[in-house]
């Protein structure tokens, strides 16, 4: 299968041959993380960039009183930390929620590929607008829509990002989160967040069985969540 950092990245830019044996040939060090382990924590300082290969983890913030808050769930291709180097220590922390394999790039490699390949370059510029794009629409989301279209919206964006990286069939995908991080993500108590997955069941828009999620009505269930995929900017714009 290739590699879904080319995969997406190719999104952002023309990538020559020359281009994608580089990103390949940059991801040597590739480990299995088990579920729920932190990848760096809050104050960390990596040498390290994380790349999520398989599986799902999250950006998150915890309080002090114990409660956490999910800023963004982190799918095959995404990487995690790119500019820590710039920033220094990290601000949240990051974590894996499912069974992952990850890579680990040392800052050094990506030194050299930013310095030496300009189509990386501007991919990874890409790359960093659209997590801010995701950024904004969940400020929106948790800002203004009610709990299930917020929820709806939610899946709709999961749906796109892993289509784009080749791992949606029919509509359907690996969902491996449980209620209490779908709560933790969208800001609401785990008895709400199973109240609104029971909703958008019993009205046909979703199936969840096991560990995969399938979006029944796909067209119903956009419009019911008033989603417009622009802010995940798939559609490529040439370099002028």
């Amino acid at each position: 299968m290739l590699n879904p950092l080319i995969r997406k990245l190719a999104r952002g830019a023309e990538l020559s041959e020359d281009d994608r044996r580089t990103v390949e040939e940059a991801i040597t060090d590739v480990r299995q993380i088990g579920p729920r382990q932190d990848l760096i924590r809050e104050g960390d300082r990596p040498d390290e960039v994380h790349l999520i290969l398989e599986g799902f983890a999250c950006r998150y913030k915890t309080l002090a009183d114990g409660q956490r808050q999910i800023m963004a769930f982190l799918v095959p291709g995404d990487i995690c930390d790119l500019h820590v180097a710039i920033l220094g220590a990290m601000d949240h922390g990051i974590g894996t929620l499912s069974a992952c394999r990850v890579a680990f790039i040392p800052q050094t490699t990506v030194a050299v590929l930013t310095e030496n390949h300009p189509a990386i370059v501007r991919a990874l510029w890409w790359n960093t607008l659209v997590d801010e794009g995701i950024l904004r629409e969940w400020l929106v989301s948790m800002g203004r829509r009610p709990a299930d279209k917020q929820m709806a919206h939610l899946f709709c964006e999961l749906l796109v990002r892993l289509e784009s990286v080749g791992l949606v069939k029919d509509n359907g995908f690996e969902f491996a989160l449980t209620q209490e991080e779908l709560a933790d993500a969208l800001g609401i108590s785990p008895v709400h967040t199973n109240r609104v997955l029971t909703q958008l069941r019993d009205d046909g828009l979703i199936r969840l069985s096991g560990k995969r999620l399938d979006i029944v009505d796909l067209d119903r269930l956009c419009t019911y969540a008033g989603f417009d995929p622009a802010y995940l900017h798939l559609t490529k714009r040439r370099a002028g």
